[in-house]
């Protein structure tokens, strides 16, 4: 929500760096799409005061006015993406890692060479409506949490090594080591090398899959931002479920159409059950039963190494605040505590001669009470550091 209780807007632009001319504008309000544009004045001056700084060789990153924040960033001296936000709070953090989001699904379905060689503006703007769907997805209310954390949405099954098994199988059977299962854009479980591909790629495809319309298969042209960002290959989905979905990342082969009936139904009938007590975890990300305790009502858990994390808000889904208020509550309380006592990942605190004596003294845990201040009323959202490589957020 911004300033007075009004619904927060955000605006993001694309435009090519040397022209400046705009390549596309997308806005939400409230969290979902908006047609409301930016006037071509107001473009054009947010454009040209970057470019007045570079000029100058002066890097103008952000800007804070009474109620909006701007924050600008340029990719490979080609592409400038800029993004407005009203909501009250926001961090500069939080905004430049969802135009870090943008530029890799850009490149994710169009190629990085398609938009650092542009030699057709017309073109490339055409080219560029099929990132619109993913590009709105993370200016939205989100129920994922990677565009932030930079780590892969993942969920917990109830039959975890029996889903892993068969999935290694397959992937065998299949001729490709690089398969997931995916319910609501997180990630079930993955063979190891679906696990080793780099970031954003690994962030962005679950993402992608879980933002596109249902379809029983689909065979998708992707390019890999840190892998292979200007070689396609191929993402295979094949629906063994509504909303649960089995995802191949291949090259030439196999086609299609060699993922026939026989091989899905030798592989994943017997996981039938399993299969089906994963539908649930979309939205709550842990198995029902799990010993969570009951005034949690919201929890991130993330491991920074492996590049995973956790997010539900739904252990207690009868309680106050409402589920979107809990998510924008964790995800403003990540964005602090990333920004102001936790290093966002592990290594990045390097040992050098001044560090030493600061080392000592980084926080293990933080804690932020939010609500009225009557006595007893209110929620205490709690982070903890346990360890060099895992941060848990809970409310």
């Amino acid at each position: 929500m911004g300033e007075g209780g009004t619904e927060a807007t955000v605006h993001l632009l694309c435009l090519a760096a040397s022209s400046g001319v705009p390549l596309f504008c997308r806005s939400s309000r409230g969290g979902a799409p908006a047609r409301q544009q930016l006037p071509f004045s107001v473009i054009g001056s947010l454009n040209g005061v970057h470019m007045f700084g570079q000029n100058l060789e002066v890097q103008l990153s952000s800007a804070r006015t009474e109620d909006t924040t701007v924050v600008w960033k340029s990719f490979h001296d080609s592409i400038t993406l800029i993004v407005l936000s009203s909501e009250e709070g926001t961090s500069e953090l939080r905004l430049e890692r969802l135009l870090q989001m943008v530029f890799g699904a850009m490149v994710l379905l169009l190629g990085l060479e398609e938009l650092t060689n542009i030699s057709n503006v017309e073109r490339l703007k055409k080219e560029l409506r099929a990132s619109y769907r993913l590009i709105d997805s993370f200016l939205g209310d989100s129920e994922l949490i990677g565009d932030l954390t930079q780590c892969v949405d993942c969920v917990v099954p109830p039959e975890g090594s029996l889903l892993q098994e068969a999935l290694s199988g397959f992937a065998e059977a299949a001729g490709t080591a690089f398969v997931s299962l995916v319910v609501a854009g997180r990630v079930v479980a993955a063979t190891e090398s679906w696990w080793r591909l780099g970031t954003p790629e690994a962030v962005l495809l679950p993402w992608l899959v879980g933002s596109l319309p249902p379809q029983a298969a689909r065979d998708y042209p992707v390019y890999l931002p840190h892998g292979s960002p200007t070689v396609p290959h191929r993402l295979l989905t094949l629906t063994l479920l509504p909303g649960l979905e089995l995802c191949l990342l291949c090259g030439p082969r196999p086609p299609l159409s060699q993922l026939d009936p026989q091989l899905l139904e030798r592989w994943w009938q017997p996981m039938l059950e399993p299969l089906k007590a994963c539908l649930p975890l979309g939205p709550r990300a842990l198995p029902a039963g799990f010993p969570l305790h009951t005034d949690i009502l919201g929890l991130l858990l993330l491991h920074l190494e492996l590049k995973r994390c956790l997010f539900t808000v739904e252990p207690s889904g009868d309680k106050d605040p409402s589920p979107e208020q809990r998510r924008c509550l964790l995800r403003s309380f990540y964005t602090l505590v990333t920004a102001m006592h936790f290093p966002p990942e592990p290594g990045q605190q390097e040992e050098k001669v001044e560090d030493v004596a600061h080392q000592a003294q980084v926080p293990r845990a933080c804690y932020l009470v939010s609500g009225t201040e009557e006595p007893g009323t209110g929620w205490r959202l709690v982070a903890l550091q346990l360890g060099a490589v895992s941060v848990s957020l809970f409310i």
